[in-house]
């Protein structure tokens, strides 16, 4: 969602500016002017990372400690006969679920998603503007006619060690000496400026020009107008921009100190203060760099000026150390920008032995997904490549993990799982009763779980979650997780589930797999046996999600699925299973 993304880049910029505000004020003293500035480079990449793909910045957390042991006790995965099996769950194709009420985020999402637009928007119009104003004076640059000031360019040029041609001139419609273009780059005088300034000073003028390009700050310019128009809602971003434009100079006004000698600082100084004093400020033009400014940057700058001294080793040391705890810092935050865009993602899904294939007409009305895994084959097929991988909640499927998790940390065992009824009254008779896992399980019984779920330590169950690799593993939306709230799957992931549970691929206790699998089991007939879980996400009253997920058990190879479907309303468990059951009798599985 645009929403997370912008909570996202508001709190990692937010903090990152806060951070190096603070550090500025804590260590002034143990920074030199040119690291005061690289800081802010720190924050540019702190700006870009909300904005690289998640895939890139994936993050794992390795220091996870899990509660419980992994080690592989070998689960039985034998089928036993299932010829001349007959049974029939009757309940099974009823619909269980628990509603839950949300605002309406679509509505947001679509508004901020708007403002953000038109933002940037708005933006990109004002910075194209200044663009053209720049164009303008680029038009209107005449070359020089002085021959002792190009002579003194280039001069400058070579202490420099500046090789690449750069054209000099002068426009009427500048004030301030700037310095723009990225590819073809104009150092552009104002008017006439030979005839009030001396040959000095316009040395001093031309050295601090050509420091901005020799350092690459007018390619700075342009990341510093994209990041204006991406945060362009963050007042804090504008305020440190202006820091760091300030900043830049300062640094460019060191730079140009420490190549002359120490009896020319002082007219360094002075011709800073004899050209605020006579050429008038002229407006930002955020695409150059210009030697004059506000009263105020100009003020600060002759401060710096006045108490330079030449940077010396410790001094570097100590900034440089400075500057690499920031890094760490912004490094640091990779981890939470991960987990915030993963919170509703895809699933990584790339299978090579995949047979996609159209099933549409059994999903008629339905936007879902099928996945079916052929255990002996190894073969998957799919309908519905793209959401097939898009993770979804739950609901009531998750109920057969928690069942499972709550025998493995001993909540509940096989033969002690009956829970008291508090006497709450329930939409469904079958509920307003005690429960034990097994009719818990089969009447979907939400408070049964959501009870089992309050005895289980909630490391705890993230550690369960996380060991079986369950979605996004996010557990953080309340009580009702599982119940369209944070925790997400795909159907493609709760097939590889399935049959990671079927063969108990986690290592838990036989008896544990065995209890969950008999509570799973709904019908059979002819040597087949069908298991599985509807799930039904009601949201402000209407069924917006159905799942079916199960396996088909034959004598010779067992069957994997998952059905998901959904629709603003009418997207029930029941009618997953429906469809589900069609399918699997056209392909003759059961």
């Amino acid at each position: 969602m645009v929403f997370n993304h912008l909570v996202t880049s508001i709190i990692v910029s937010t903090i990152t500016i806060a951070v190096i505000l603070l550090i500025r004020r804590l260590f002034s003293k143990q920074l030199s002017a040119k690291w005061q500035y690289n800081l802010w480079f720190l924050l540019l990449i702190a700006l870009t990372l909300p904005f690289i793909p998640k895939q890139w910045i994936h993050f794992k957390n390795p220091f996870l400690i899990f509660y419980i042991n992994q080690s592989n006790k070998g689960g039985d995965s034998s089928i036993g006969t299932t010829e001349g099996f007959k049974l029939s769950n009757v309940n099974w194709m009823q619909d269980f679920t628990m509603p839950v009420n949300h605002l309406n985020l679509k509505f947001l999402n679509v508004g901020l998603t708007s403002m953000w637009i038109a933002g940037m928007f708005v933006m990109a119009v004002l910075f194209l503007h200044a663009w053209c104003k720049l164009r303008k004076i680029k038009k209107t640059t005449t070359v020089l006619n002085n021959k002792d000031v190009l002579h003194l360019f280039e001069r400058c040029k070579h202490e420099l060690k500046i090789a690449k041609p750069l054209i000099v001139g002068e426009s009427s419609l500048v004030k301030s000496p700037m310095t723009f273009g990225l590819f073809k780059t104009y150092v552009v005088l104002p008017e006439h400026l030979d005839e009030w300034m001396s040959m000095k000073d316009i040395e001093y003028i031309f050295m601090h020009e050509l420091h901005h390009y020799k350092y690459k700050d007018i390619a700075t310019n342009y990341l510093m107008i994209i990041y204006q128009i991406l945060y362009w809602f963050n007042p804090l971003v504008w305020i440190a921009f202006n820091k760091m434009r300030l900043d830049r100079e300062i640094a460019c006004d060191m730079a140009v100190l420490k190549s002359l000698d120490e009896h020319c600082h002082t007219d360094y100084g002075n011709a800073i203060i004899n050209f605020a004093a006579i050429a008038s400020h002229s407006k930002d033009f955020a695409l150059a760099n210009q030697f004059n400014g506000p009263k105020v940057q100009m003020k600060k700058r002759i401060e710096k000026i006045a108490s330079f001294t030449i940077e010396s080793k410790w001094m570097k040391l100590k900034s440089i150390a400075i500057f690499t705890l920031i890094g760490v810092f912004v490094a640091g935050q990779v981890p939470f920008i991960s987990a915030m865009a993963t919170t509703n993602d895809r699933y990584d899904f790339n299978n090579e032995d995949t047979h996609y294939e159209d099933l549409s007409s059994h999903f008629d009305g339905y936007d879902g997904s099928f996945v079916l895994y052929d255990m002996e084959a190894g073969q998957y097929s799919i309908y519905n490549e793209d959401k097939s991988t898009l993770r979804v909640s739950p609901n009531s499927t998750y109920k057969m993990y928690s069942a499972l998790i709550g025998l493995e940390s001993d909540a509940i065992t096989s033969d002690k799982s009956t829970m008291k009824w508090t006497g709450t009254k329930y939409p469904y008779a079958s509920w307003n009763t005690d429960q034990n896992l097994s009719t818990a399980m089969k009447n979907s019984v939400s408070w049964y779980f959501q009870e089992l779920d309050e005895r289980i330590p909630r490391e705890t169950t993230q550690a369960y979650v996380d060991l079986m690799g369950y979605g996004n593993n996010d557990l953080t939306g309340g009580s009702d997780y599982w119940l369209e709230s944070s925790l997400k799957i795909s159907p493609v992931e709760q097939v590889q589930l399935l049959l990671a549970f079927h063969t108990n691929q986690f290592g838990f206790e036989d008896k544990n797999i065995r209890t969950v699998k008999d509570s799973l089991i709904l019908e059979g007939h002819d040597g087949y046996r069908l298991s599985g879980k509807t799930g039904t996400g009601n949201v402000n009253g209407k069924d917006i999600n159905g799942w079916f997920i199960g396996y088909v058990e034959a004598k010779d190879n067992t069957y994997f699925f998952a059905t998901n479907i959904q629709n603003e309303d009418n997207s029930y468990g029941s009618k997953a299973a429906e469809i589900t059951l069609s399918i699997l009798k056209d392909k003759g599985i059961y």
